[in-house]
């Protein structure tokens, strides 16, 4: 990242390829992460653990966008680039004080994949991952309008200082408060079941957006209303992801990875589904267009997990 930062033309396919080699290793930090939670025996200590690992994305992924932001106009590129840095490999060395774990026994090469193919075999190959993989991939709590709002606000008035503060810093502290708060939920439902119920709330602000008047407070409600419930939806994304994911052995890391990916589907093509209705309607028909598109999604979903499919549980 500082060295992508370092050079003369930022546009530059120098700068792009550094830029993307940084972004390669920030994903190994997230199969970790998956990995990790994996290992949580405790339904209720991974759910804990996934709500506070996208709040911490989010809400601290917001603040550091911010700091970064502010300090563009005030500091050299290399100094930007060593302040990114900074923020990123400061926070890793907490993990040197994490207790000391249990060294994994190994095998050779071939033993090892031969087991990881087991593992991936349990848990793709069979009928019950098709209720997860529908989670993950049909369209409900994407979250694809987050970046798009910011160009429909001027039609409900706001002005571009409003824009930067309920999009910026303060949507993302919301964003990491809604799915904190996720944490703390004692329902006993199931994680697949929970989260069509979330993304059936977040919906609702989208309704503020699409059916309110074109006024500045419709946007402050609807906007802030559908970041505080996308991040309830990306905590619970996760929970489903690691009841999908089952016990980590040795290929958690991985699996979550490939699970976890299934999520950017839906944000993909719901994006283009808003940016179709924006296109059609303006700012009501790209949020109308994601809460339809979620609604039906969600209901579909919900009525199938409580019905004809069901997911299994976690492996104690």
């Amino acid at each position: 990242m500082a060295l992508g930062f370092h050079q003369n033309n930022l546009s530059s396919r120098a700068t792009l390829l550094l830029m993307f080699a940084a972004a390669c290793c920030v994903q190994l930090s997230v199969s970790s992460c998956g990995g990790m939670m994996g290992a949580m025996r405790s339904e209720t200590a991974r759910r804990a653990a996934g709500s506070f690992y996208q709040a911490g994305s989010m809400g601290l992924g917001a603040l550091s966008a911010s700091v970064l932001l502010w300090m563009s106009s005030r500091t050299s590129h290399d100094m930007l680039g060593l302040a990114a840095a900074a923020m990123i490999a400061l926070p890793s060395l907490a993990a040197l004080a994490a207790p000391k774990q249990a060294t994994i026994e190994t095998g050779s090469f071939v033993a090892t994949m031969r087991h990881v193919w087991v593992e991936c075999k349990a848990t793709f190959f069979h009928w019950g991952a098709l209720p997860y993989v529908a989670c993950m991939t049909f369209p409900m709590a994407s979250g694809s309008a987050v970046g798009l709002l910011t160009g429909v606000a001027k039609q409900y008035g706001v002005d571009g200082d409003h824009v930067a503060w309920i999009n910026g810093l303060l949507g993302g502290l919301l964003m990491a408060v809604g799915s904190s708060l996720m944490a703390l939920v004692r329902v006993r439902m199931r994680a697949s079941v929970l989260y069509m119920v979330v993304g059936l709330i977040n919906c609702i602000p989208l309704c503020v957006l699409w059916l309110g008047p074109l006024r500045p407070q419709t946007y402050y409600v609807g906007v802030l209303g559908y970041l505080f419930t996308v991040g309830a939806c990306y905590a619970m994304f996760t929970a489903v992801v690691l009841e999908f994911l089952g016990d980590s052995g040795k290929s958690g890391s991985g699996r979550y990875s490939i699970i976890n990916s299934l999520g950017n589907v839906p944000v993909l093509y719901v994006a283009l589904v808003d940016g179709w209705g924006g296109q059609r309607w303006g700012g009501r028909g790209l949020a109308g267009a994601e809460a339809v598109v979620g609604g039906i999604g969600a209901t579909v979903l919900l009525v199938l997990l409580l019905t004809v499919a069901r997911p299994r549980s976690v492996r104690s």
